[in-house]
This record gives structure tokens, C-alpha cells and sequence, in this order.
């Protein structure tokens, strides 16, 4: 007879056995665990987002400095490279919800820091403005004004210094960074805001758009590569150690100013003195 008792005592035997039977590596398993165990590192990768991320429509294939960084990483640690299709909106839960394992590009603010990890930083990024004809401010308090309508691309680091900095300026946010540049283009707003290797992209696609302006003081913020926030520190030490070593070698500059050229045909000496990476 099946009593009470026997019931319960069976189906806490039987949750028992399942648990001890799942696989260790389901539970709590660190980045570095799993990237050795599948021979696969997952990286969010965000098409039209030149020069950090480009995907040909045609072929389907990833360029830019930040996909070359992703895939030297890979290398380096000797294993495959997967890209997943993310947003730089959507890049922290894509990190939270374990669906990438790293994510090149991203600002360690201290919101991001509540729920994501952050390796050492990957380079400097400098706010500029790509600026209408006849909107020419010296300053960022020459900007920071009701009657100033700037476009920013959502969940990018330019809209978080914007939405930090720029409080009074009238801030209009779109999707991506190409809807924030028809903005400027169709005179909705009198600048975009990007950081610097991005706003003379743009001014080398469409020099008629506007013009470069560096607003002083120079604002500056890092940029780095996000990490799953665990307790297992192996995989952004690692992170942090290939990323001295391509430093020291001066691998980080170059690998940015080759993509510069090749994918935005942008001659180094016409870079500011300003840019720092």
C-alpha cells in the first residue's frame, strides 16, 4: 500500500536523483568553464555600427576593430568564435542573461556596473559633435542649452554622456546610429553626438553632413570589454592579461587604425590630437 509517507519520501528520492544527475557544468558554471569546455567564445557583435562593428549585407561577414579584437581573444585562448546579433541597447541582458560571453565596446558606467562585469580598459573615447553648417560651439556649456536639439543612438555611449552632461539640451533619441545621423541630415536636430572615431566615419561617408567639433574641456571616457558579473574571476583576468600584452605591443592602436583606413578610408594624420587609444 502507498502511504502518505512512502509518497513523499519516494518523490523526494526520485528530485534527489535528478538533481545528482544533471550535469555539473549546468549549474553555477563560470565563463572560463564553459568557453574551455565548448571550444567556443560568444561575442555580441552589432551590425552598421562602422567602424567597431560592420556585417556585409551581401556575404554576411563581420568587420570592424572591435570584431578583430574579438577575434584575436578567441584565438588567443584557442578556441572558435561565435557572433551573436545584439545592440549596444540590448548588450547588458544579452551579457546578464548568459546568451554572450563578452561584449567589445562598451563604458563602464556605474549603472552597467550594477549588473555587469568590466575588464580594464580596452581605449579612450572622445565626445564630439558632428555639427550642422553654422553651429559652431567652443564649449560644452555652449551646447548644453534648451535651444540645442542633439540625436544620440540609443543605449550607446554617447547617450549615456549626453543624458549625464548635456541635461539641458533638448536630447532626441533613435534606434540606431545611422537613424540619429538622418536627423542631422533632414534638420531635426542641429548635431549628432558620437565619439570621435565614429564622428569622422560619418564625415568621411557624407563630408557635406557637417562639420567635426570638439567642444572643451575635452570629455573623455573608457571604453572596455563587458564581462558576465560571477564570482569566478579566471575569465576577466585573462581578458585583462591578453589585453596588456596587445597593449604594450601597441596591437590595440593599430588594429583601430587599420579599420579606420580600410573601412572608413581615414588617414591617421587626420585624426585630432585630441583622440587618445
Amino acid at each position: 500500500m502507498i502511504t502518505r509517507r512512502s509518497f513523499v519520501s519516494a518523490t523526494c528520492a526520485f528530485g534527489l536523483g535528478s538533481m545528482i544527475s544533471m550535469p555539473a557544468f549546468a549549474q553555477n558554471e563560470s565563463t572560463m568553464a564553459r568557453v574551455k569546455r565548448t571550444k567556443v567564445l560568444r561575442t555580441g557583435f552589432i551590425a552598421g555600427a562602422a567602424p567597431y562593428y560592420v556585417k556585409s549585407v551581401a556575404t554576411g561577414q563581420w568587420q570592424g576593430f572591435c570584431v578583430d579584437f574579438a577575434n584575436q581573444l578567441a584565438e588567443s585562448l584557442g578556441v572558435k568564435l561565435q557572433a551573436i546579433d545584439t545592440t549596444w541597447g540590448n548588450a547588458v541582458l544579452d551579457l546578464q542573461s548568459n546568451k554572450i560571453d563578452c561584449m567589445f565596446g562598451l563604458a563602464p558606467t556605474e549603472q552597467r556596473k550594477k549588473t555587469v562585469g568590466f575588464t580594464d580598459t580596452l581605449f579612450q573615447n572622445t565626445f564630439t559633435l558632428v555639427a550642422k553648417k553654422g553651429f559652431d560651439p567652443n564649449t560644452w556649456d555652449d551646447v548644453n542649452k534648451p535651444e540645442v536639439r542633439l540625436s544620440v543612438d540609443q543605449g550607446s555611449n554617447q547617450d549615456t554622456f549626453a543624458t549625464q552632461t548635456l541635461t539641458k539640451a533638448a536630447l532626441h533619441r533613435f534606434e540606431t546610429s545611422g537613424d540619429a545621423t538622418l536627423a542631422l541630415q533632414t534638420g531635426r536636430v542641429d548635431a549628432q553626438v558620437l565619439v570621435i572615431l565614429l564622428a569622422v566615419t560619418v564625415l568621411s561617408k557624407a563630408p557635406r553632413l557637417g562639420h567635426l567639433v570638439i567642444p572643451t574641456p575635452a570629455a573623455t571616457a573608457p571604453t572596455a570589454i563587458g564581462v558576465q558579473k560571477e564570482p569566478d574571476p579566471a575569465f576577466t583576468e585573462y581578458v585583462n592579461q591578453w589585453l596588456n600584452a596587445e597593449r604594450s605591443k601597441g596591437a590595440i592602436k593599430q588594429t583601430i587604425i587599420d579599420n579606420m583606413q580600410k573601412l572608413a578610408g581615414v588617414d591617421p594624420k587626420l585624426f585630432p590630437k585630441e583622440a587618445t587609444f
